[in-house]
């Protein structure tokens, strides 16, 4: 590997190589995910209500606070450098930790979907066998890393390509086929259109899919991890923050809407997957060969959405080591700039807890409460981002914001109380037990905060165990 240090890494980091359509496309590809589609189209006509809830409280929210933190303070870190302006170094070295810790537990969710849908594209029997699965999984997951390892240029190129191929494609493919069902006189399944039609049930047994519909979206801020690598920061990162919600937002709802007319909703509850609902889709069609075309789209698109993860807060990380509040091998790069060591040992833990989901059937329970984490770890990133947006308004009011929430200080209490609101309740609701879990609700509970706890605490003992020593070099990666 190349030279190490900070010094290689704020070298390269002068380099801009991001514009408008890089930034917009790094959001698209965290947030815009087919593996939601069928689960949401579940709920018929509500899953508009669904996603304007999700749009209202999250959605629109982190995106107004996103552009206004970005271009206020876009000198490298992303979440890390934002909450930091406000609440100092334990509250942005907390806020970034949540988000790269939760990543943990969340790659081998991804990895899975990935390694199922590719294979469709073979033969779907591929999906239960353990060792197709894993070594798909580590294919995907280590060959990611190794893109993330020749540096920004490489992996926003295969970002952009691969989030239209297999993101965006795929996704108006399945709008495209269900204006055409509709434009065929084919049965629809769902029941006629209403306004009431729309309207969510909202009931103790809905209210835990709260959590999921308020993270449907989480990723937003995924572009500010690379201000420092963006031409025009002030001016791009706003206009990225629209155009991606827009695309996001189109290809979502209208997707899903697409699958939720053609599919009746109990062929979507016994589907164990995406690709199921697309297959399907297509058979209904008449088109069954776009089937494995199709898996393989999505595989990609599986892919990038973890490339976009999986690169983000390793970056942080490298940013706050180079500050010299972690160890120094968390500050190593490579000669283009690439955080290689937090690289290796994500890459390292990841796949350890792949090979128990894979493998130890006996763990799904644990697992559920790991899954349980990351939802809890997630809010407290973003209730720490949207207080930051509303902290720095009186804390530094002078400092230039090329773009501003609009409406002053109410505007921005309005916004940020939003999203506080809508990521809190997310939290709460995030700690309820899911029906077939077996235990008794308070372990539960306790399990899933003391593992929180946990996944969120080592920021307040790596700045306890601070040395001065740390703001040196790494040695050679």
């Amino acid at each position: 590997m190349g030279e190490a240090g900070s010094g290689t890494a704020g070298s390269l980091s002068n380099k801009k190589v991001l514009g408008l359509f890089a930034l917009a496309m790094i959001n698209v590809a965290a947030v815009l995910s087919i593996r939601n589609f069928p689960s949401m189209a579940v709920y018929g006509w509500s899953c508009i209500g669904w996603y304007v809830i999700g749009a209202i409280f999250f959605l629109i929210p982190i995106s107004l606070a996103g552009a206004e933190l970005a271009t206020g303070w876009p000198e490298g870190g992303g979440v890390y450098a934002w909450v930091k302006q406000a609440f100092g170094e334990k509250g942005g070295f907390t806020a970034l930790f949540c988000e790269w810790s939760n990543n943990l537990v969340w790659f081998p969710t991804v990895l899975s979907f990935i390694a199922s849908t590719f294979a469709f594209a073979l033969t779907p029997s591929l999906a239960s066998s353990g060792i197709f699965m894993f070594t798909v999984m580590m294919v995907a997951f280590w060959g990611t890393t190794a893109i993330a390892y020749f540096g920004e240029e490489v992996s926003t190129k295969f970002g952009n390509i691969g989030v239209i191929i297999g993101s965006i494609i795929p996704s108006l493919l399945i709008i495209v086929l269900g204006v055409w069902w509709l434009g065929s006189g084919a049965a629809i399944v769902l029941p006629p259109f209403s306004i009431g039609a729309m309207v969510p049930t909202i009931s103790l047994a809905t209210l835990p899919f709260f959590a999921t519909v308020i993270l449907l979206f989480a990723g937003m801020e995924m572009a500010g991890f690379h201000a420092l690598e963006t031409k025009n920061p002030q001016t791009d990162f706003p206009k990225a923050m629209g155009i991606s919600a827009i695309i996001i937002v189109v290809c979502t709802v209208l997707a899903t809407l697409a699958i939720a007319i053609v599919i009746p909703a109990d062929q979507l509850n016994l589907a164990s997957g995406v690709m199921q609902a697309i297959q399907y889709f297509f058979t209904a069609a008449h088109i069954p060969w776009m089937v494995a075309p199709m898996a393989l789209l999505i595989t990609l698109g599986g892919v990038v959405s973890l490339a976009a993860w999986l690169i983000g807060p390793a970056k942080g990380l490298g940013v706050v080591a180079e500050e010299g509040n972690m160890p120094p091998i968390f500050d190593r790069t490579n000669k283009y700039g690439a955080p290689v060591a937090v690289l290796v040992i994500q890459a390292l833990i990841g796949s350890a807890i792949s090979l128990l989901y894979v493998f130890l059937p006996s763990v799904n329970q644990a697992y559920w409460i790991l899954s349980a984490m990351t939802v809890e770890l997630l809010c407290i990133v973003y209730v720490l981002i949207f207080a930051a947006v509303i902290k720095l308004r009186y804390s530094q009011p002078d400092t230039p914001r090329p773009f501003r929430i609009p409406g002053g200080m109410p505007g921005v209490w309005f916004v940020g109380g939003l999203g506080i609101l809508g990521t809190t309740f997310a939290f709460i609701v995030g700690l309820m037990p899911p029906t077939y879990f077996q235990t008794s609700g308070m372990a539960y509970v306790g399990s899933v905060l003391l593992g929180t706890f946990l996944l969120a605490v080592p920021p307040l003992v790596f700045l306890h165990l601070k040395n001065p020593a740390w703001l040196k070099k790494g040695g050679a990666s």
